[in-house]
């Protein structure tokens, strides 16, 4: 959980408000205590916080630089994302102007460390490929390419620096275009498109490699998506959550060798087209088999309709904070 670990509760409405609550993207009573989840002004207050706490997530990352580059960029990335998924949960009762403006301020403050970020994963992917001597060789000239174009330690240490801040602006202009109460279906709204996004990228990866690494990101946000709710709600939403999260894990060694093959593509100077073909082939062969078990790994969970999956996640929360007594009634699907 990356936010403010808080367990709020407020009085529940009556029990004989029941019938007021026939959609399914909507809460309704959740019996004597009801979660911060089902509190508009409560919710508001709470993801503007987890907002804030990525944003200062990032700074800190920034803050170890000195540390430990490799860490700090990692952390810093991580923590982006996260704010990032935050923003898409409130997305829909956001002003498109603002949305957009918000979210391209964090896509271009994570973008900035990407290369650092490659540069630090890339020699040990490459290490890690079973290679025959010549595409080691290969390899070997195009890490030593590479180490020329790697970003200074002073360098990243200021686009951390600069990034960091550009996040932290943003949760001044979120507060301010957030309406003054989110309600539970805004919520509901945003895990869909998420995870309705995520789904038709799976499809997609199947023979891209572009949506292929659409879908782990947008399944990494939905798994962010999913901990900070767990966080405020209970084990049958923590169930969701690690049923996505168990889908995303196997999606990195893919995302890896499709970040490799674009870095091999990058630094190849001085390599016979020969050498950087067999080089490629060895790369892509491995490529597809991770690739198919991704997918395979991540059918059952994303299965479901972006709809179903919302209702599902609407149960589960309402079987969280249901009574003892009442726990059976709200099946999940």
């Amino acid at each position: 959980m990356y936010g403010p670990a808080m367990a709020t509760t407020v009085d529940s409405p009556k029990q004989d408000q029941t019938s007021s609550f026939a959609e399914h993207d909507k809460l309704g009573p959740l019996g004597a205590k009801a979660s911060v989840l089902d509190n508009p002004t409560e919710l508001r207050r709470m993801l503007v916080a987890e907002f804030l706490a990525a944003a200062n997530a990032a700074k800190a990352a920034a803050g170890g630089v000195d540390r430990s580059t490799h860490t700090a960029v990692h952390d810093y990335r991580k923590a982006l994302r996260r704010a990032r998924a935050v923003l898409s949960l409130v997305s829909a009762a956001l002003p498109k102007s603002e949305r957009r403006a918000v979210r391209q301020a964090l896509q271009e403050a994570r973008r900035t460390l990407g290369i650092a970020r490659d540069h630090a994963v890339a020699p040990d992917t490459l290490a890690q490929l079973p290679l025959g001597d010549p595409e080691r060789e290969t390899a070997n000239l195009i890490l030593h390419n590479a180490e020329a174009a790697m970003p200074q330690a002073a360098e990243i240490k200021q686009l951390l620096a600069e990034g960091a801040a550009r996040a932290a602006a943003q949760v001044e202009a979120l507060e301010a275009a957030l309406p003054e109460q989110i309600e539970w279906s805004t919520i509901v709204r945003g895990i869909r498109r998420v995870y309705g996004d995520a789904r038709s990228a799976r499809k997609g990866g199947k023979r891209s490699k572009r949506s292929f690494h659409t879908w782990r990101r947008r399944s990494k946000e939905l798994g962010y998506q999913l901990q900070l709710l767990a966080g405020y709600s209970g084990i049958q939403v923590s169930e969701l959550y690690a049923e996505i999260d168990g889908a995303t894990d196997p999606q990195a060694p893919a995302v890896d060798l499709i970040m490799v093959r674009s870095f091999v593509q990058t630094y190849n100077q001085g390599v016979s087209p020969e050498s950087f073909e067999h080089l490629m082939w060895a790369i892509d062969g491995q490529l597809e088999d991770v690739m198919k078990a991704g997918r395979r790994a991540g059918r059952e969970a994303f299965r479901r309709t972006a709809r179903k999956f919302g209702r599902r996640l609407t149960k589960a929360v309402r079987r969280d904070h249901a009574p003892p007594d009442q726990e059976q009634e709200v099946a999940l699907d």
